[in-house]
């Protein structure tokens, strides 16, 4: 394709949050890619923190990291599984950066004595951050906006919106809206209603919607169909229907069923010979659906109750197993309930386990239980992060002798501090952005099980994390059995330890799940449904 300027397409939500504009904007972007164009997305968040670092897990679900180092939006993991391409800081956005560039642009005197307001100045940032990715050569540039249309929070990215679209000039940009159509059993008829409203709110603020895809948990009626268009102001064709699915992942061909990328790109005078036939896509989603095996694992962790804390644990199982053609089934196991009476009745008949990442002292000791019983049972298991530090302060208590033994986050007395404050950290005072993030390097030994499953020697993984295994105890642990397996190259920080006489007990300090996707799953997660259906049989 002869690329002439990039294309912007905005994604907006009405009606009600959590509509899965995500899933719609990752949809949408593989369906371009398929038919050749270069495709981005960034993610708009209207709250005022700086990134969701330092937010807990309940309020927001995980918090993803790119490659760069970027503590961003669940969101993000989307668009990266989705598209099979890296995501960078400049793909997350929040008003809490957004704000804090533009005063601390006042305060050097940029503005030159300016009132600094909402307009120009604040929608200003907003319309650079967006464009910053042409730099990169997109052909298009999809750009999600948190939040729903009328929220007081997401007024200036929507008004930025109206300006670029005026800038921009005709068939530059195009806004996509998605809505809800509820259904109410009584009359047995989805409404139409709340998506007038929506997008009649969204024209008060100058924006016309271009495509409106509406949520839906039943087939929308041809006349209901001609009604949104109709008293929407759109064509009928750009009326796309998105019921719910059993998967996420049949999301994109749902929608491409209805023409979806057609009518895109009609809207910003794309054209491509390029037909996106989803050949390893289709191939994919048929072995996730029909698995000739099933294994259970059991997620140990603190944060279960909102299963989207562990976003991409989960997804990262689905790529694997259906690579596998293995059903997994996630026993979800709280941490905090696990003790001496109850662990083994609580993971009896799982295949297999993943220790959760995590932060702070709550269910620690739940944890350690479980990965006590991993280790005695020969059941195979994957500690992540803080997982595989929570199998070091195992085997210290239980192999070694050492009966204090503990990780310096839960207790800065401790006589054997297996798990210390990494030394670049110690004068931290600010927690946002401060911890080891982003790829760092990882040098595996050859003849080790974390070689055999990578292939190679040299890796490079993701990282988020404050505490690092104690290099002082090393050769203690390599004497016993637990062999620290693979090491950070100039650092020398310990990145993974694994088990001698063990089927697969591994930990690593980093977190492979965020480079899992559809077409290149993880060796880690293959390794352990691998692990966990020998074990089975």
């Amino acid at each position: 394709m002869s690329k002439k300027s990039t294309k912007y397409i905005f994604v907006t939500g009405g009606v009600t949050s959590s509509l899965g504009k995500g899933i719609v904007s990752a949809s949408l972007g593989l369906l371009l890619k398929e038919r050749g164009f270069n495709v981005t997305i960034q993610k708009l968040d209207p709250y005022i923190n700086i990134d969701p670092g330092t937010l807990n897990p309940y309020e927001h679900g995980e918090c993803y990291v790119t490659e760069d180092g970027a503590e961003t939006d669940l969101d993000l993991g989307h668009y990266e599984r989705f598209l099979n391409a890296p995501t960078s800081q400049n793909n997350n956005v929040t008003t809490g950066r957004i704000y804090q560039t533009v005063i601390e642009k006042e305060r050097k005197g940029d503005f030159l004595g300016k009132t600094v307001q909402v307009i120009p100045h604040i929608t200003n940032e907003i319309k650079r951050r967006i464009k910053i990715l042409s730099k990169q050569n997109y052909d298009i540039i999809i750009t999600e906006i948190g939040g729903t249309v009328g929220d007081i929070e997401s007024l200036p990215y929507i008004e930025s919106v109206r300006q670029l679209e005026w800038e921009l000039g005709e068939k530059n940009s195009m806004v996509i809206h998605l809505t809800l159509l509820p259904y109410l059993s009584a009359s047995g008829e989805l409404k139409t209603k709340p998506s007038q409203h929506s997008v009649r709110q969204l024209m008060e603020s100058g924006i016309q919607a271009d495509v409106l895809v509406c949520r839906t948990e039943h087939k929308i009626p041809k006349e209901q169909r001609a009604k949104l268009a109709q008293f929407c102001n759109v064509a009928l064709e750009n009326v796309i229907e998105c019921k719910d699915m059993e998967t996420i992942y049949e999301v994109p061909l749902y929608l491409q069923k209805q023409n979806f990328d057609q009518v895109v790109l009609k809207s910003l005078d794309l054209k491509s010979e390029k037909e996106a036939d989803l050949k390893d896509w289709k191939k994919f989603l048929k072995r996730h659906q029909n698995p000739k095996r099933k294994v259970e694992i059991a997620l140990v962790g603190k944060y279960v109750s909102l299963q989207d804390s562990y976003k991409s644990i989960a997804e990262s199982f689905i790529h694997a197993g259906a690579e596998l053609d293995t059903e997994v089934k996630i026993r979800w196991v709280y941490s905090g309930d696990l003790d001496k009476d109850n662990v083994k009745e609580t993971l009896k008949g799982v295949d297999g386990m993943l220790i959760a990442p995590g932060f702070g002292d709550r269910g620690i000791e739940g944890k350690i239980l479980a990965a006590k019983y991993a280790r005695e049972n020969k059941l195979p298991v994957l500690g992540i992060c803080l997982g595989m530090q929570i199998m070091t302060i195992e085997f210290a208590r239980s192999v070694l002798g050492l009966e204090k033994a503990n990780s310096m986050e839960f207790d800065t007395s401790t006589p054997d501090p297996v798990i210390s404050l990494m030394a670049d950290q110690k004068n931290v005072v600010e927690k946002g952005g401060t911890m080891r993030l982003g790829a760092w390097k990882c040098t595996l030994k050859a003849g080790t099980l974390l070689y055999d499953i990578y292939g190679q020697k040299n890796i490079s993984e993701r990282h988020r994390h404050r505490y690092e295994f104690n290099s002082e105890y090393k050769e203690l642990f390599e004497q016993n059995g637990l062999q620290p397996s693979g090491t950070n190259p100039d650092t020398h920080l310990v990145e993974t330890l694994e088990l001698k006489d063990h089927p697969f007990y591994v930990g690593v300090q980093y977190h492979p799940e965020y480079k899992s996707t559809v077409v290149q799953p993880h060796p880690l997660f293959l390794a352990l449904i691998k692990a966990a259906s020998g074990s089975k049989n």
